[in-house]
């Protein structure tokens, strides 16, 4: 069974593998066990309660009971940029006009912004390749917008993902070799591992603070920004789906969209719906085509599952051993999402997205 619970310092060495495997652009995820120790530790902190707000984050594992092994991470920091600034590029419009001349010209740009500061951010999502099927990495990133469902209050009103940008496959970065190497002469593998250890006094030193023009980049770098890398193109899918859309932010190292929402809007607080647990010996209520996410909404051991059944009448049935995984008795109230958007719910996603470009 596939389990999704709190991180644990007794993952690390699972998590260290996870990292060996991760490759470049996830600098959150660096095979560094001081490093991972930390931030694993900073996780069980927050949940106990004894971190300061700069420093929260929620890490969460998908764990394969069977094999007794973590397979998979995925994250929440609580609030971006208050311990060390936060930074991303915003592309913006700058308009030249000369009526002497008949010259009207509207140019894109690039404009280093801290606007994110505040948000909460969707972070370290990586899966096993051996376990990329059977829906696990759709049940590892969604169950974060169904904790957060449950828990509003511990999150910021908008929440942003930041976008693995195009890099080819020996780590080279066409955005950054048009634009960062011009200001910071280092290998863009070395400035985003550096940025994303927390060493990122050097972006406020030697980034330039004015805007910069695209259409003076080369067409490489032009073609690349707010583009998804390939591997990252199924993450970015599914939360568009969940509600986040590109509103004109990129990285500032390798071009990558960064999507964003306001949390209300998220399908997670929409849609999920409560049920209360019936523990049987056999499941008799009918099986569903999209698994179901079930999380028992326990802040302090939070766990969940996927299921193929729906509750009926409020009642949501589980067998003793789905209620032993999910750590809950007979009568208590879970919560519950579909893993999967429908059809009809995609299109209203999309009108809703149309709409707010033309606006």
């Amino acid at each position: 069974m596939m389990l999704i619970r709190y991180i644990q310092t007794t993952d690390l060495e699972d998590i260290y593998q996870l990292a060996e495997k991760a490759g470049f652009g996830l600098t959150s995820l660096q095979p560094h066990r001081e490093k991972l120790m930390a931030r694993i530790q900073r996780a069980c902190d927050t949940v106990q309660g004894i971190t300061q707000k700069a420093d929260q984050v929620y890490l969460f594992v998908l764990e394969d009971t069977q094999m007794n092994k973590v397979i998979g991470l995925c994250g929440i920091e609580v609030a971006l940029g208050l311990s060390e600034p936060w930074y991303n590029f915003h592309v913006g419009t700058q308009v030249h006009t000369s009526n002497a001349l008949g010259v009207y010209k509207s140019l894109p740009t690039l404009f280093l912004s801290n606007d994110h500061t505040n948000c909460s951010e969707l972070c370290t999502l990586f899966l096993d390749p051996d376990y990329r099927q059977n829906d696990n990495g759709r049940f590892l990133s969604k169950v974060r917008f169904l904790f957060i469902a449950a828990f509003q209050s511990l999150f910021e009103k908008k929440i942003v993902a930041e976008m693995r940008g195009y890099s080819d496959e020996n780590g080279h970065s066409p955005f950054w070799d048009s634009v960062g190497y011009k200001f910071f002469n280092i290998e863009f593998t070395q400035a985003d591992y550096l940025s994303g250890t927390g060493q990122k006094a050097f972006i406020a030193e030697l980034m330039p603070r004015y805007p910069i023009y695209i259409d003076m980049l080369p067409v490489e770098a032009q073609k690349v920004i707010g583009l998804v890398h390939p591997n990252t193109v199924p993450a970015s899918k599914l939360l568009h789906e969940e509600g986040l859309r590109f509103q004109g932010y990129v990285d500032i190292f390798d071009g990558g969209a960064t999507l964003e929402a306001d949390v209300e809007n998220l399908r997670a607080l929409k849609q999920s719906q409560s049920a209360t647990v019936e523990i049987v010996s056999e499941i008799s209520q009918a099986q569903t085509t999209s698994p179901l996410m079930i999380a028992n909404d326990h802040y302090a051991d939070y766990k969940a599952i996927l299921v193929f059944h729906a509750p009926v009448d409020g009642v949501l049935q589980l067998t003793e051993q789905q209620a032993a995984q999910l750590n809950v008795q007979e009568h208590d109230v879970v919560r519950l999402l579909s893993i999967r958007v429908s059809e009809q719910d995609a299109v209203k996603q999309l009108s809703h997205h149309t709409l707010g470009e033309a606006a």
